[in-house]
């Protein structure tokens, strides 16, 4: 476990210092991590991050280095120095367990502490949420688009980094991948770790059937060839079924044939026709190749046959979305027991923030569809089964009203005075949790183009709160 406590900006360090000096560091605060939009053509987002948030929570300590390089900043009195040498975090933290559909404006992690505590840890958590959330949902999409194929994540080179690379490996099997190339992802988080061989394998050899050959010598019960190196239809697929007989003839049974390149929809079903005529009907086909969910959804419409897709650049960096957007704001303060709601108001309607301390709720219908969110008050009681009536929290002429629904809160705790209370899940059973929570969500919401809305409403007490604040601080902030 690392020590990421000094990977932090610097800001946060100095009002740190500030709030020490004002005689405020004690002074109980509310913050919420939360993203304001959902990708272009995707009406949701796949929660990761939280097990590293926790791992990070609990390695929170300043070092003898970083006190020593601090004080060489020359910005901070000894006094302060010291007290961060003892420095622990004590607070409590409310997160979304990882694999959890979630929505813009939705708190990801409640973070309720001292506030140089609470300040501290902004910069870290929305580091560590904001990429693998990124990159969840990435992985989600490409395997939604797979529709039942196997997806595995390959794209540790062209990763933005070695920590993008490894905890994005991780994320992308919170999203639905089923495995990765990334050797130390596997031995770290206990990723199923998958390979082949490269082009130079093939160049390395005479012929492509020796090389195919020396391959199978080596791994002849997890044979899969790469077979676009020259030529796919008249060379790769034929030495392919040349090895695969010499291999069935010694009692083994190969894995099937890997396409990197050409015209992957043509390729896969010519190469389907070819294998199932030689008697290998079980031989699976793998793709690569710059793949994304609209290539992998093209290529389903256009009848490719194809099991198992590796998808590497545009997965690891989501290619077409370089950052989640995630921000950290003050919702409240907490003074003697009694909360004291705060907001953020802007030009920009979408940086205006939701005050006081809230939770979310998931409300279901018989069938355990996802019906609505409701970004509510924590001290609000929304019972299962009564009707309640939700609307647009900005056109609020659009409302509807639920009945018999059952209520579930999204947002458990993680730490409560400074101690982990939440016991970490398994990989495997995340995955199966991302997997159930997808169930949840109607074909509407899901499908990559144009997808439908999801309602994600406020309650007629946090609208009022909202309403009465944002008068107050208008007319209080004129000069």
């Amino acid at each position: 476990m690392r020590n990421l406590t000094m990977m932090t900006d610097l800001y946060q360090l100095t009002m740190m210092y500030g709030y020490y000096k004002h005689g405020m560091k004690d002074n109980i605060a509310v913050f919420d991590l939360f993203y304001r939009q959902n990708r272009d053509n995707c009406a949701y987002s796949v929660m990761a991050g939280t097990e590293s948030a926790i791992e990070y929570i609990n390695n929170l300590r300043f070092t003898d280095d970083d006190i020593e390089y601090l004080c060489s900043l020359n910005l901070f009195g000894e006094d302060f120095l010291e007290m961060l040498r003892g420095f622990r975090f004590t607070g409590s933290i409310y997160g979304m367990k990882e694999g959890t559909i979630v929505f813009p404006r939705e708190p990801l992690l409640r973070v309720e502490a001292p506030i140089i505590e609470a300040q501290l840890v902004e910069t870290a958590l929305l580091t560590l949420v904001n990429h693998q959330t990124l990159i969840a949902t990435k992985a989600n999409r490409v395997c939604y688009a797979a529709n039942g194929g196997q997806v595995l994540e390959f794209g540790l080179r062209r990763a933005q980094g070695a920590d993008a690379g490894i905890y994005g490996a991780r994320a992308a099997m919170v999203g639905g991948c089923v495995a990765t190339s990334n050797v130390i992802a596997g031995k770290w988080f206990d990723i199923p770790v998958k390979g082949t061989h490269a082009h130079s394998w093939v160049m390395s050899f005479p012929t492509e059937l020796d090389a195919f050959r020396a391959y199978a010598d080596v791994f002849p019960d997890s044979c899969m060839f790469l077979v676009d190196t020259y030529d796919t239809i008249r060379s790769g697929i034929p030495n392919a079924i040349k090895v695969f007989d010499e291999l069935r003839a010694k009692g083994y049974e190969p894995v099937g044939i890997r396409l990197d390149s050409g015209d992957l929809a043509y390729l896969s079903k010519k190469a389907r026709e070819m294998l199932d005529d030689a008697g290998y009907e079980n031989a699976k086909i793998f793709v690569s190749g710059d793949l994304d969910e609209r290539v992998i959804y093209d290529l389903r419409t256009q009848g490719a046959c194809i099991d198992v897709y590796g998808v590497g650049t545009k997965l690891i960096t989501s290619s077409d979305q370089p950052a989640l957007g995630g921000v950290y704001k003050m919702s409240c303060e907490i003074v003697d027991g009694v909360e004291i709601p705060k907001m953020k108001l802007s030009d920009n309607p979408a940086k205006t923030t939701l005050p006081g301390k809230k939770k979310v709720l998931r409300l279901y219908n018989k069938s355990h569809k996802a019906i609505a969110d409701l970004i509510a008050l924590d001290s609000e009681k929304i019972e299962s089964g009564k009707e309640l009536k939700l609307f647009h929290p900005e056109q609020t002429y659009k409302s509807m009203t639920v009945r018999d629904f059952t209520v579930r809160d999204l947002l458990v705790p993680l730490f409560i005075d400074g101690k982990q209370v939440y016991e970490l899940p398994t990989l495997t059973e995340i995955q199966e949790y991302a997997r159930s929570e997808m169930d949840t969500l109607w074909p509407e919401s899901k499908r990559l183009l144009n997808p439908h809305e999801y309602k994600v409403d406020i309650s007629d007490r946090l609208y009022d709160l909202r309403k009465r604040l944002t008068w107050e601080l208008a007319n209080q902030n004129r000069t």
